[in-house]
């Protein structure tokens, strides 16, 4: 009886040190990634991927669709995504969504879509405020496009703002107002939304298959979840850094196109308004041209237009024609919410 006993404490003390590798091979190879050496990464990612780790299919999918250690394979790469996607993996899910519209699968795609979307990833909200611009796959509600195609913009995605601009010629006015404020609530709910999913994850909850809500050792809790498990290059030409590849994000969906309205007159009381939102002083001239040229189509200067006033050695751009204090506070909060410094004065 002793021997047996034995027997049997020997194997549960080799089955607990057999687990235990295969959760720190992913942090082992999220640390040869970042050191350049991907041939590395990806065998350390092999094993616990093998085992359904959430983390090493999503990393392992990263490096298929890069071509870094092994060949690129978007097949591969979606089939690792949507594999990590079902055993609860957020990003995974959102690159799997994005990839499937890509690929001409956008029905099966939109669900996908709409979750990465009120999670706030730009991406998603970029090809949902299309959809719903242009009535595809989405039903038509241009407030709504707007206000997700500013949120995108707001987070720096180059393609956002090209489709803003071009949103701006048919979006009457009072929808593109309307837009802002309904721009603000989408923003709150998605933080709550990341708040809720990613809490969920960590104490394995919500929909995460039980490999996915297993414990983890807090060494892998910084990588757990999200494009900080790889450094991975942006959607050209993103800057700020996302989880998807340069071929990735969706070719902008047609926004020219879309039916024109009667155009909208801008209400009287914004074009007389005697309030003005200073954007900033410059030593050169020209800088001020150009920086108006930047902001021009911000939803939070609808209405606007350009002033320019000589000040010594500098010349101040202001924004002129806000109709009250609290329209220009308003819109002066709106762009400092998106990195821009403003200054609320009036002409009187």
């Amino acid at each position: 009886m002793k021997v047996s006993g034995t027997k049997a404490i020997m194997a549960t003390a080799l089955l607990a040190l057999a687990a235990t590798p295969v959760l720190a091979d992913v942090k082992a190879g999220v640390d040869a990634w970042s050191e350049g050496d991907y041939t590395r990464a990806v065998g350390e990612w092999q094993g616990p991927a093998a085992s359904g780790d959430a983390d090493a299919l999503f990393n392992l999918a990263q490096a298929y669709r890069l071509g870094r250690g092994v060949d690129a394979d978007n097949a591969r790469a979606r089939s690792l995504y949507e594999e990590a996607a079902r055993r609860g993996h957020l990003k995974a899910a959102d690159n799997y969504g994005l990839m499937l519209f890509q690929e001409g699968e956008q029905e099966k795609a939109m669900p996908l879509i709409r979750a990465a979307s009120d999670r706030g990833d730009p991406r998603a909200q970029y090809v949902l405020g299309l959809s719903h611009f242009n009535a595809d796959f989405a039903p038509r509600d241009w407030v709504r496009a707007y206000a997700l195609m500013t949120l995108a913009q707001g987070q720096g995605l180059p393609q956002a703002q090209d489709a803003v601009a071009q949103m701006d010629q048919f979006v009457p006015l009072v929808q593109r107002q309307q837009a802002q404020s309904l721009a603000r609530q989408l923003e709150a709910e998605a933080q709550a939304q990341r708040s809720a999913e990613l809490a969920a994850a960590e104490l394995g909850s919500g929909q995460a298959a039980p490999l996915a809500a297993q414990p983890r050792p807090a060494v892998l809790t910084a990588v757990s979840q999200g494009p900080a498990a790889m450094p991975v290059p942006a959607p050209t030409p993103v800057s700020p850094p996302v989880a998807m590849t340069a071929a990735a994000a969706p070719a902008p969906v047609r926004v020219a196109a879309a039916p024109t309205p009667t155009p909208t007159p801008a209400p009287a009381a914004r074009s007389i308004g005697t309030w003005r939102v200073q954007l900033g002083a410059f030593g050169v001239a020209g800088n001020a041209d150009r920086m108006w040229n930047k902001l021009s189509g911000n939803p939070a200067l609808a209405g606007t237009q350009k002033t320019l006033i000589p000040s010594g050695k500098v010349t101040r751009l202001l924004a002129t024609g806000f109709a009250s204090k609290t329209a220009a506070q308003q819109a002066c909060a709106s762009l400092k919410r998106q990195g821009q410094a403003c200054l609320v004065v009036s002409q009187g």
